[in-house]
């Protein structure tokens, strides 16, 4: 740099930090603007909605005795409320209990006092609803007699028991057959609106339309059970209508499902055994947002058309899980997010290394260790206060159970779903002796217990026999009762028979009737009426007879309604008045074969 040009730069320097320092000041904060955070999207409100069904008196837990001796427990209803205190307290105020029907009918705590002791248990739990089940009508009118005669109210049982209960039953394809309208003393029109988390929830009931063929007809006969899916479809509008964010039903209808492992597979539910399967495939889809059902005590847990249904195999042993996420600014489900679990077992104690205390699984253990059940890791807590509620009815009912009835049984009586059995001969020559019948049917499903050695209770028929069916009695000719005999013998499972030797063929995994003869061999006269004992059950239909009773001429079928004496109570009496032992007759009645051989050729070729 020369010295001429020196005061030139100097100058220019001076200029320019004098322009500087006159400029405005600006802030070091100004100079890059945050960025205001976004809102985060508000979290969706949780439902939790748990099902159980099929209660049918079952307020104490189910005991059995492993091979090695070691006694378990599964359900009760003090056990189920400890999984109910997990679950609201991971959810307050989001907890939905809801029922799928059949409340009453199958213990003698239940039957002892009319379902009060069910009613009084479900109040304490906190029910929401239930749904109306078949054998909600089984009592009649109040009092001893479960029929009813002129001048009775065959409702009597079940409307003291509605005005007991703290939550409504709800049927909304019931109708009185005067009115047309629901019946009044069900002192609602078949649906609930409640709310949970700020969610309006719809509520809607259904009952199977078989309703009066799976109860006494006389007690029902006022009533008409409407097909489902009208009313359904009619009943969820009418709610969202009202203002219903989500819309739930409770089905004494359900469903017979062979595989539990994918719950959005629902191909190995069964159409014809799945009531509330063929429902959904009636409405429109997003009509119902869940179900819980009931009727079949099948355990299921599946999407069906997209919608969640849950149902287990009854008795308190177990309860399903359905949780719906709804979405708080459109108050819609968000059906990506649901999740559900079609049965937990509910369980004092497990063993440690299986978690469960299931009698099936338990069974095949080595090694049993029992421990303090826990639930989405946190201990499993029975309630004291219910225990102590249930403590007066449970002492009456073992008062009852260790009745002795001066029979002895020598050697236990056992039973069998699909093949003769000891306890199923017995019972099938009592129901016969009874009736003075040529011949007895009893479905094997229908006893529920074996008959233990030592002194006969009546708590010990009770458990084999807990349902109040009558005495019946058809008439058949020798091709009616062949056909008969045909639809009972080619279903899956058997029928206990007496008065007749029975030949079944099993063809390609399909049962079929292959002969039948006299006890000693001989073909049954061609001309001879044959008078039939079987449990109402059966008369009506049950058991897959229905096709093969529908064409009897008028007269044929006596269901035995104004007996005095159930079946359970005939056989008693009638073992009492023998004062025999009861010993199992010699086997052979029914003689079963495997393989193709002796089969027709389409029956083989069968998968």
């Amino acid at each position: 740099m020369t010295s001429a040009s020196r005061p030139l730069l100097l100058g220019l320097l001076s200029a320019l930090l004098a322009s500087c320092a006159s400029a405005p000041s600006v802030p070091a904060a100004a100079a890059v603007a945050p960025v205001p955070p976004r809102p985060s999207a508000p979290e969706p409100l949780r439902l939790t909605l748990v099902g159980t069904n099929d209660l049918h008196g079952w307020v104490m837990p189910s005991r059995a005795t492993l091979p090695d001796g070691t006694g378990v427990e599964q359900g009760g209803l003090a056990t189920f409320a400890g999984y109910l205190a997990v679950l609201r307290a991971e959810n307050p105020d989001g907890v939905l209990l809801l029922d799928g029907g059949d409340l009453f009918q199958g213990t003698l705590a239940s039957n002892l006092t009319e379902g009060e002791v069910v009613i009084g248990a479900m109040n304490a739990l906190g029910y929401a609803a239930s749904a109306l089940g078949n054998h909600e009508f089984d009592y009649g009118p109040v009092g001893p007699r479960s029929v009813a005669l002129e001048g009775d109210d065959p409702f009597g049982a079940l409307k003291a028991r509605i005005a007991q209960a703290r939550f409504p039953v709800l049927g909304v394809n019931v109708t009185d057959s005067g009115t047309g309208a629901g019946p009044a003393w069900l002192g609602n029109d078949g649906t609930l609106l409640v709310e949970r988390r700020g969610v309006r929830i719809g509520i809607l009931g259904l009952a199977t339309p078989h309703t009066p063929k799976v109860t006494n007809p006389v007690n029902v006969a006022s009533l008409r059970f409407a097909p489902m899916a009208p009313a359904a479809l009619a009943a969820a509008q009418g709610l969202r209508a009202r203002g219903a964010d989500v819309v739930v039903a409770v089905a004494h209808a359900g469903a017979v499902c062979k595989r539990l492992d994918e719950p959005r597979d629902a191909s190995s539910c069964d159409r014809g055994d799945s009531e509330i399967v063929e429902l959904l495939e009636e409405l429109p889809e997003g009509t119902l947002d869940a179900v819980v059902a009931g009727h079949t005590h099948q355990p299921v847990g599946h999407f069906i058309r997209g919608t969640p249904v849950i149902e287990t195999s009854g008795r308190g042993r177990a309860f399903g899980l359905v949780e719906l996420f709804v979405d708080p600014v459109t108050r819609k489900v968000l059906p990506e997010r649901t999740r559900l679990e079609g049965s937990i077992p509910v369980c004092a104690r497990v063993d440690a290394s299986l978690g469960t205390c299931e009698e099936r699984v338990l069974k095949e253990a080595k090694r049993l260790e029992l421990v303090p059940a826990t639930f989405r890791g946190r201990a499993v807590v029975a309630d004291a206060a219910l225990e102590a509620q249930l403590s007066e009815a449970l002492a009456r009912v073992e008062q009852e159970q260790r009745r002795p009835l001066g029979v002895r049984v020598p050697a236990a009586l056992t039973r069998s779903y699909d093949a003769e059995s000891p306890l199923g001969s017995v019972l099938a020559d009592g129901l016969r002796e009874v009736t003075g019948t040529d011949i007895a049917l009893l479905n094997s499903g229908g006893l529920r217990a074996d008959l233990p050695a030592g002194e006969l209770t009546y708590g010990a028929v009770y458990e084999v026999l807990p349902f109040d069916n009558t005495l019946s009695v058809v008439t058949v000719s020798a091709p009616e009762l062949r056909r008969l005999l045909e639809a009972a013998y080619g279903r899956k499972g058997t029928f206990q028979v007496s008065g007749l030797k029975v030949r079944v063929e099993v063809c390609g995994g399909v049962s079929r009737l292959a002969s039948v003869t006299l006890p000693n061999g001989k073909p049954l006269p061609a001309g001879k009426r044959f008078r039939v004992a079987m449990p109402d059950f059966l008369a009506r239909g049950g058991g897959g007879l229905e096709e093969a009773l529908k064409p009897l001429p008028p007269g044929s079928i006596d269901l035995g309604e104004r007996q005095a004496l159930t079946l359970r109570d005939a056989l008693i009496e009638h073992w009492k008045a023998r004062g025999k032992p009861l010993v199992a007759p010699a086997p052979g009645r029914i003689l079963r074969a495997s393989g193709a051989a002796g089969c027709p050729a389409e029956a083989a070729g069968r998968p």
